[in-house]
């Protein structure tokens, strides 16, 4: 049987499937694939399936969200659409405290500033930022990765935790109901909830207009649960403080007028969609969709069927 990898990955995943005996092909063309392994950069379409061939059985997705692929499409199909949702939860929380305190301390706009041989000593004025201990977190979506930041949050940081989520959870936070009650009391907003319907745009002007003048906007989820546009004039009228994102509402090699806006700012850190970009999550990840690919190619449900 045959496996198509869209692109060359980290972790083991080639091997696993090559002892299986599969043929395992690295590249973009699917014809007379039994199993896809594809990046949410590759867009699936019915067409790209109906060009693979009716052998196809599974399109793995190397990723927790999958909305890159034709859900729909793929079952009219009867083809199994799997994902990657667990692995990863520690190093996406990181990446987001990480940003958190890099726009909190200024890190990065400081780091510049060294570089650029402007530092000739210390000034108590240079570069204040604000302590994170004894500040409110408002947590949107208390999955995986939101309950790992809010534990590194509260116990770590000493800030008060918040949460937005679709019922309460077994955890030390306080649950917020309303959406806009947690951008109100929130001096930093984090956001941990997939891209669907309910979600796209879910953070827009009215949003924004919401929160507190001193707040920080954390996005390591999907780019599009945020409304750019409006982000980038919350940022540019200091409606808030600042942002730190790892993701994009477009994230094709064309750089959007809104992108360009966010590389103009001081106030926004900025990082290539690298929240589970760790060895050990890449590893795991790679685990899982092979996994998918065996248990679909042996005439089995694989485990994480996308839903």
């Amino acid at each position: 049987m045959k496996v198509v990898v869209s692109r060359k990955i980290p972790g083991p995943a080639v091997d696993l499937l090559q002892q299986q005996g599969y043929e395992v092909v690295i590249g973009a063309d699917f014809s007379g694939a039994d199993a896809i392994l594809s990046l949410l950069t590759d867009k699936i379409t019915g067409e790209v399936m109906d060009a693979a061939g009716k052998q196809l059985k599974i399109i793995a997705n190397y990723a927790v969200g999958f909305d890159n692929v034709d859900l729909e499409a793929a079952k009219q199909r009867n083809i199994f659409v799997t994902n990657t949702p667990g692995g990863f939860e520690a190093s996406v929380a990181e990446h987001a405290i990480g940003l958190l305190i890099a726009v909190a301390r200024k890190i990065v706009s400081g780091d510049a500033y060294v570089r650029a041989g402007k530092y000739i000593r210390w000034e108590p004025e240079l570069f204040l930022g604000t302590e994170l201990a004894k500040k409110t977190i408002g947590i949107i979506g208390m999955g995986r990765i939101g309950s790992v930041v809010a534990r590194i949050a509260g116990a770590g940081l000493g800030m008060k935790v918040i949460y937005h989520s679709h019922g309460k959870e077994n955890i030390d936070a306080e649950f917020v109901d309303n959406l806009d009650d947690l951008l109100a009391k929130a001096d930093v907003v984090t956001i941990h909830v997939p891209l669907n319907d309910e979600t796209r745009h879910m953070i827009s002007k009215k949003e924004l207009s919401g929160m507190k003048k001193n707040a920080i906007l954390i996005n390591t989820s999907r780019g599009a649960i945020v409304d750019e546009e409006a982000l980038c004039e919350a940022l540019s009228n200091n409606w808030i403080a600042g942002a730190g994102l790892d993701v994009f509402e477009d994230e094709t090699p064309i750089v959007s007028p809104t992108e360009k806006i966010l590389h103009s700012l001081s106030n926004v850190v900025l990082t290539p969609h690298i929240g589970s970009a760790t060895v050990e999550a890449r590893a795991e990840m790679s685990r899982t969709a092979a996994a998918n690919i065996i248990a679909a190619l042996s005439g089995q449900t694989p485990p994480n069927l996308a839903k």
